[in-house]
C-alpha cells in the first residue's frame, strides 16, 4: 500500500472523524465540569477511577494502571494526584504489605465532589453526542459509541472496577 491508496485515505478520514468527535466531547465536558465543579476532565476521571478501588485482592491500583486508565503518563498522573491531594480530594499512604508501594484513595470530600459532578459529566456527554450526531460524518461514530455496552479498552475507568 502507498500513502495514496484509497484504503489508507479512508482509514485516515475515519481516524480524523474519531479524533474530531473525541475532541468535541472532551471540550464540552471540560467546560461543564470546570464551570460547575472546578474539575477538569482528567481530574474527574482520576477521582472516578480511584473511587472504584476496594480493599480486597487486586483492589488497589498501581500508578501505572491509574495512568493508563486516565490516559496520562505516570509523571503527569503523579502531578495530577498531587494537585487533588492538595485540594483535600485524595490522600496517599504506604501499602501495608509492601513499604515501597503507595496507594491513593479518594477522601470523603473527593467522593462528595465526584457524586456532585457525575450528573454534570453525564449530561455534558449526552449533549455533546447529540450535537455531534447532527454532523453526517460523525453520526455513525456517535451511534457506535451509544451501542457500546461494556468498555472495549483495558484500563477504562469502568473496566478497572471489580
Amino acid at each position: 500500500m502507498t500513502a495514496t491508496d484509497p484504503e489508507l485515505t479512508a482509514l485516515a478520514q475515519g481516524w480524523c472523524a474519531l479524533s474530531l468527535l473525541h475532541g468535541r466531547i472532551e471540550a464540552h465536558i471540560e467546560r461543564a465540569l470546570q464551570s460547575k465543579h472546578r474539575l477538569s476532565v482528567r481530574e474527574y476521571s482520576l477521582l472516578d477511577v480511584l473511587s472504584r478501588q476496594h480493599d480486597g485482592d487486586g483492589g488497589h491500583l498501581q500508578m501505572k494502571q491509574v495512568a493508563d486508565a486516565v490516559v496520562l503518563s505516570q509523571s503527569a498522573t503523579t502531578r495530577l494526584v498531587t494537585r487533588l491531594e492538595d485540594r483535600g480530594l485524595l490522600e496517599r499512604y504506604l501499602c501495608p504489605t509492601d513499604r515501597r508501594g503507595i496507594y491513593t484513595n479518594v477522601t470523603e470530600a473527593g467522593l462528595a465532589l465526584l457524586e456532585e459532578a457525575r450528573p454534570t459529566n453525564d449530561a455534558a456527554l449526552r449533549e455533546a453526542l447529540d450535537e455531534a450526531a447532527k454532523n453526517p460524518d460523525l453520526e455513525p461514530l456517535v451511534r457506535a459509541v451509544e451501542s457500546l455496552k461494556t468498555p472495549a479498552v483495558q484500563g477504562h475507568p469502568s473496566a478497572v472496577a471489580s
